[in-house]
C-alpha cells in the first residue's frame, strides 16, 4: 500500500483494450506499473467496441484502490486531422468525436494524447487552421478529459517538432482549458531538442507554451542521432539518448510527479524490468 512517505511516480506501459478495462488495470499491477495508456481503439482507427458503463466503474474503482496515476490514453495513428484529403480529415475528426465526447467520459479524470498529423504538403500553418478547426468542434464546457498534443520527431510533413507549433494550436482552440501536452523523449530528441541540458529545454517550453500545460512524459531511448528527425523508439539505455540523461530527465523537479508512459520496443518482461528501472531513480 502507497503510503505518505511512498514517493508518487506513476509509471506505465501500452497496454491492449481488447482484453477489458479492468484486466487492463491488473495487468499493469502485474507489471509494477501505477498508470498506463492504451488505445481507444484499434490503433488504425475505424469503429470501437461499445464501452459498457458498468465496466468502466469497475476500472475506476480499480485505479482508486490501488493508488494510480492518470491514464493517458492514446488515439489511432491513422488521426490525421490535417489530411490534404476531405475524406481522411472527416474520418479522423469523427473518431475524435466519438472518443472524446462518448469513451473518455465514462472514466473521467484521465488524459487523451494525439499526435497532430502531417499537412502532407499542404504547409504547417494550414495544418494548424484544421487541427485546431476539429478540436473547435470536438471540445466542449464540462468535458472530463485533457486533450494532450503529442511533441513529434519531424518527420516527412509532421506538425508539431517545433514547440511553437503546439503553442498555435493550443492558442486557436476556443476552449483550450482542457489542451496540454504530451512530451516524448524519443521526438524531441530526434526534433532536435537537447535533453543532455533538459532545464534548458524546460525553459523553452515554459516560455513558448507554459509548463503548467505539460501533463505527461513518453519515456523512450531513441535509435538514432540527435535532430535525425526519424522517430524510432529504443528500449532505455540502449539507444543514442541513453540512461543517464533519461534519469536526469524524469527526475528533473519540475516534472517528476507526471506520469511516464513507455513506448519501448518491449514484451512483458522487458516491460517490468524497464518499469522496476524507473522507480529506483527515485
Amino acid at each position: 500500500m502507497q503510503t505518505e512517505s511512498t514517493p508518487k511516480v506513476y509509471i506505465g506501459n501500452h497496454l491492449s483494450s481488447s482484453a477489458g478495462f479492468l484486466a487492463m488495470g491488473k495487468h499493469a499491477t502485474k507489471l509494477g506499473a501505477n498508470t498506463f495508456a492504451f488505445f481507444t481503439r484499434n490503433p488504425r482507427g475505424g469503429k470501437a467496441k461499445e464501452i459498457k458503463q458498468k465496466d468502466a466503474d469497475a476500472l475506476c474503482s480499480y485505479l482508486k484502490e490501488n493508488h494510480f496515476g492518470p491514464l493517458v490514453a492514446h488515439a489511432p495513428y491513422t488521426m490525421n486531422l490535417c489530411s490534404d484529403k476531405a475524406d481522411i480529415r472527416e474520418f479522423a475528426k469523427n473518431m475524435l468525436l466519438d472518443d472524446l465526447q462518448v469513451r473518455m467520459e465514462v472514466i473521467p479524470g484521465n488524459y487523451y494524447n494525439f499526435h497532430p498529423g502531417s499537412h502532407v504538403g499542404q504547409g504547417t500553418e494550414k495544418g494548424i487552421q484544421f487541427i485546431t478547426a476539429a478540436l473547435n468542434e470536438a471540445l466542449f464546457e464540462g468535458m472530463h478529459t485533457t486533450v494532450l498534443l503529442e511533441t513529434m520527431a519531424g518527420k516527412g510533413s509532421e506538425v508539431g517538432s517545433r514547440f511553437e507549433e503546439l503553442r498555435q494550436i493550443i492558442d486557436g482552440v476556443k476552449l483550450n482549458q482542457y489542451m496540454g501536452v504530451c512530451l516524448d523523449t524519443c521526438h524531441i530528441w530526434d526534433g532536435g531538442y537537447n535533453e543532455e541540458t533538459f532545464d534548458d529545454v524546460l525553459d523553452e517550453f515554459d516560455r513558448i507554451i507554459g509548463l503548467e500545460r505539460l501533463k505527461a512524459l513518453h519515456l523512450n531511448d531513441s535509435m538514432n542521432s540527435k535532430g535525425a528527425r526519424k522517430d524510432r523508439h529504443q528500449k532505455l539505455g540502449q539507444g543514442e539518448i541513453g540512461l543517464d540523461i533519461l534519469k536526469q530527465v524524469v527526475t528533473n523537479p519540475r516534472v517528476k510527479h507526471l506520469p511516464l508512459i513507455l513506448e519501448t520496443p518491449n514484451e512483458d518482461e522487458g516491460y517490468a524490468e524497464e518499469i522496476a528501472l524507473v522507480k529506483s531513480w527515485f
